[in-house]
């Protein structure tokens, strides 16, 4: 299954959610990656704990080779990296991926992503794609190669009215580039349980009718601390509340039945 973790609005969690989301479906057994669209390269410092600036064959490698002609392209495993823990493992992001961006719009590359994780997809029980928070040319190339989309959501009025624009823009390309796409659901993350406005505003768009999941990610200072230590939280704390509900989210995905706690 390759699975895109998608919002426009920065700082909502998609790099947290796509690597914790990941390292479960790793340490569950499933052969995993984890392919890192955004130049900022959250990701792969989380996972591989280096900077992006000192690490080669990247995806901006795996894409550049796409506009460069050559009769010896390698192959897209070529340039997955290993990372300290089993079956789960990284194709890194670069800065070269804002240089790159242009040769590759100019030269209509959108669906070589796509081809390429379909070929990895051979080798990985999952994938999950992280992108930058902007509808740019690397985001649409996530979602036309992703079979399902995430999307989380931090419960302000701002980003309920961001949320629409973005079903709105996936409805578009799922018309025009990818009709298997679905939207697999809606993430409250870093949720106040105790607050009224993130409770309202996710009782709302469930009353829309929008694919809300009832499992809720609450805010957590250990978070921060998994990111410092380059640890997801299965393994930096694998009895934590937030660990908990990361493992019934990742249950729910695979079509398990979780106990959720009422709004």
């Amino acid at each position: 299954m390759r699975r895109v973790v998608f919002n426009q609005k920065g700082g909502v969690g998609k790099s947290s959610i796509a690597c914790n989301l990941a390292a479960i479906a790793a340490a569950e057994g499933k052969k995993t990656l984890v392919v890192d669209l955004d130049p900022q390269g959250n990701s792969t410092q989380y996972l591989l704990g280096r900077d992006i600036t000192s690490l080669k064959d990247t995806v901006a490698d795996l894409l550049e080779q796409t506009v460069s002609f050559s009769m010896f392209n390698r192959r897209p495993d070529e340039f997955v990296h290993a990372t300290t823990h089993a079956n789960l493992f990284v194709m890194p992001s670069s800065p070269e991926l804002d240089y790159l961006e242009r040769k590759l719009e100019a030269k209509h590359k959108i669906y070589k992503l796509r081809e390429a994780l379909k070929k990895l997809s051979d080798h990985f029980d999952a994938i999950y794609i992280d992108t930058a928070p902007a509808l740019d040319f690397y985001t649409r190339s996530a979602l036309i190669a992703a079979q399902r989309c995430l999307i989380p959501f931090d419960c302000d009025d701002f980003s309920r009215q961001a949320l629409y624009h973005i079903l709105g823009e996936i409805q578009d390309l799922q018309e025009d580039h990818n009709p298997d796409l679905v939207v697999e659901g809606i993430i409250a993350n870093q949720f106040q349980a105790r607050a009224s406005l993130p409770r309202k505003l996710i009782q709302e768009l469930t009353d829309e009718g929008l694919p809300v999941l009832d499992v809720r990610l609450s805010s957590s200072v250990k978070m921060k601390e998994s990111h410092q230590a380059g640890q997801p939280l299965i393994h930096l704390a694998p009895k934590h509340n937030l660990t908990r509900q990361y493992r019934d989210l990742h249950r729910l995905l695979n079509g398990e039945t979780v106990e959720t706690e009422p709004l």
